[in-house]
């Protein structure tokens, strides 16, 4: 009898649930709801546009962010040092970092070990200011490329993925593993690797929603798909929108059913950390400045998950 696409779901499903955590991997990590953040990048993106270098002037540009009336900031850092120095500024501007962002080169054992002592030494740096969840997204073979990685490469980033997940939960941490869109080609045989060779209780999962939709040809059948097999490893969620496949200026209405993936997850007991990342491409459209953007994605957000914002 033929294999039908409903029974290879279940089985997936089956598989994937039969050690999945027996509850968000937040739970018990804070006493209240996260506060909603925002990652670094999409400011990026607003700066880059006007001509402005968001890292140029670190005070000034978190000035500008906590105008916005964010309370919750994830940066990208590539070095301990670099946490360090941002510390004071987040204090001094309000700002809580229960996440941050870190990119690792895993596939290839010559640089992993390299790769997996950084990552850890910004955990460890982090920590103290109250971080919880280390986002890491395994980089491609080459940033832009059209290159896939081997099955020898995959079975190596699975295995130091692994890794990496427990030693960061030795010293109560989380790790969620971020895509972008490449790793939904072929299949999506990198995505779903990194998380079925992985052990839910070491690796959870950063649902970059619109980057699944996006990788799987603007697909929302595609992502609540990925909700069904993985919603109880998602601990975070980076949240973007596009309207007819093209980012908007803000987080709103549009192709991806966010209510509804509010709605799947809430069924499944997650109640995952939201962080913004309403960034902006060529063809978004040009009316506002990043603070007036993201006090529109403030608001819109914070309706659409008040019951998860305020527990």
């Amino acid at each position: 009898m033929p294999t039908t696409r409903r029974h290879v779901l279940r089985t997936l499903a089956a598989a994937a649930g039969a050690s999945a955590l027996p509850e968000s991997a937040l739970a018990g990590l804070a006493p209240r709801p996260l506060p909603l953040a925002c990652n670094q990048y999409p400011w990026h993106t607003f700066y880059q546009r006007e001509g402005r270098n968001w890292a140029a002037n670190p005070d000034a540009s978190l000035a500008e962010l906590a105008a916005s009336g964010l309370k919750g900031y994830e940066p990208i850092f590539t070095s301990a040092a670099e946490v360090k120095t941002l510390l004071p500024l987040l204090a001094k501007h309000g700002l809580a970092m229960h996440s941050l962002y870190v990119n690792s080169t895993l596939h290839r054992a010559d640089e992993a070990e390299k790769s997996l002592e950084s990552v850890l030494a910004i955990a460890e740096a982090a920590r103290p200011a109250g971080t919880r969840i280390i986002v890491t997204n395994p980089s491609p073979i080459r940033w832009g490329g059209p290159e896939n990685k081997s099955d020898a490469e995959l079975t190596e980033q699975a295995r130091n993925l692994d890794r990496l997940g427990a030693e960061l939960k030795k010293h109560g941490l989380t790790l969620a593993y971020h895509t972008h869109d490449v790793e939904l080609r072929e299949a999506a045989r990198e995505f779903h690797h990194m998380l079925l060779a992985t052990d839910p209780a070491r690796v959870a999962l950063c649902l970059d929603a619109h980057w699944v939709y996006r990788g799987a040809g603007n697909s929302q059948v595609a992502l609540f798909d990925v909700v069904k097999l993985y919603g109880r490893r998602v601990v975070e969620i980076h949240l973007r929108q596009s309207i007819d496949g093209v980012w908007g200026e803000t987080f709103g209405e549009g192709d991806i059913d966010y209510a509804r993936l509010a709605t799947d997850l809430q069924r499944q007991g997650v109640r995952p950390h939201l962080v913004l990342e309403q960034c902006i491409e060529k063809a978004s459209p040009r009316t506002l400045n990043g603070v007036e953007a993201h006090r529109q994605d403030l608001a819109y957000a914070s309706r659409l998950f008040r019951e998860w914002l305020e527990g």
